[in-house]
Order: structure tokens, then C-alpha cells, then sequence
């Protein structure tokens, strides 16, 4: 039987260190590790910590959200590695998988975070829909008007100054595609 470790965090600038400890901590021999998103399907580690098992062995994960993205996917790896014959404990919560009371409240955890995380979507979409409502500028801003019209003003003029969209462009640092998008707004007044 091996005690196997799973670690993941969500972006790159996140830290391993606590989650490896603790995995190290509870015996696990081998501890598979990514930088990557929980929502994105494609998690590489995972998929060879998944692979990786047998039938006896222990899978260990620090805590319940490392492992999956929702609790549709939570009790689908839980189910596979039911059916495979391996255990799943999650130190944090300190749930042991292989045994009724664990099973019980890792449902109950797993439908609790995702409650949470569709709060926060829904929070999120009201503050965004709020601020569009207030005509707040959403997304990415953009270059200064003044750098706009200088461009699109160049822009106009190329036939008698010579430039050309790349000048334009390393002059006043105006992307192209905003360039060509002002242009073609002022063609159709």
C-alpha cells in the first residue's frame, strides 16, 4: 500500500510549501504538484497521480478544493477511486473517504463549497452589472484620447506625410487595431 500526495495551487505565484509539508507530515512517499487552475480540465499532475495508483494505495490531498473543480467532479474522481479500490483523505478536513462518517460530510463539504463559489460568481456579476449601470468603464482602458485622435489624425494625413501605420503606431503608441477600428468609425459618420 503506498500514500500518495496530490498539491496543487491556482496560479503561479502561490506557494506548494504548506501543502507539501503537510502531505509529507501524514507519510505520503510520493507527491505529484501543479501550478494550475482547479476550473481548467487539462490538470497533467493529477491525471499521473490518478494514473499512478493501485488498488490498496491511499490518495492524500491537504484540502477537499485542491482536488476537483466542483462536486459533480469531486464525487466522480471519489467514485473512480472508490471502484479502483483506493482510499482518499483530505488532512484539513480530516476526511477519511473509506469510511461512512467520511463519506457523509465529504458530500456535505463538497456541496458547501460550491454553494460558496457560486455566491462569489453571483456577487461578482451583480457588482460588474452595477458598475456598467453607473457607466463605469469595464475591462482593459484604454490609450488617452489625446494619443487616439493624434493617431487618427496621422492616420488620415499619410497620403501627404508619408507615414505609415507602423510609424503611426512606435509614434504615439496607439495600437493598430485601435487605429484602424477609429478609422473606420469616422468613415461611417
Amino acid at each position: 500500500m503506498a500514500i500518495i500526495g496530490y498539491a496543487r495551487v491556482s496560479t503561479k505565484d502561490q506557494e506548494l510549501e504548506l501543502q507539501i509539508e503537510k502531505l509529507k507530515e501524514y507519510g505520503c512517499e510520493k507527491i505529484f504538484m501543479e501550478k494550475q487552475s482547479g476550473v481548467k480540465s487539462d490538470r497533467e499532475e493529477l491525471a499521473k497521480a490518478l494514473d499512478y495508483l493501485r488498488e490498496g494505495d491511499k490518495l492524500v490531498v491537504y484540502k477537499l478544493d485542491r482536488l476537483a473543480r466542483s462536486t459533480f467532479d469531486l464525487h466522480k474522481i471519489a467514485k473512480e477511486l472508490h471502484d479502483r479500490g483506493i482510499a482518499l483523505v483530505f488532512i484539513k478536513e480530516q476526511i477519511d473517504f473509506s469510511t461512512p462518517a467520511g463519506k457523509l460530510m465529504f458530500t456535505m463539504l463538497g456541496a458547501i463549497a460550491e454553494f460558496e463559489r457560486d455566491l462569489i460568481a453571483d456577487r461578482t456579476a451583480e457588482g460588474r452589472e452595477r458598475a456598467k449601470a453607473q457607466g463605469k468603464h469595464m475591462g482593459r482602458i484604454g490609450k488617452a484620447e489625446k494619443d487616439v485622435k493624434k493617431a487618427l489624425k496621422l492616420y488620415c494625413e499619410r497620403s501627404t506625410n508619408g507615414l505609415s501605420v507602423n510609424d503611426i503606431v512606435r509614434m504615439t503608441g496607439v495600437p493598430r487595431s485601435t487605429i484602424y477600428v477609429k478609422a473606420k468609425e469616422e468613415l461611417s459618420k
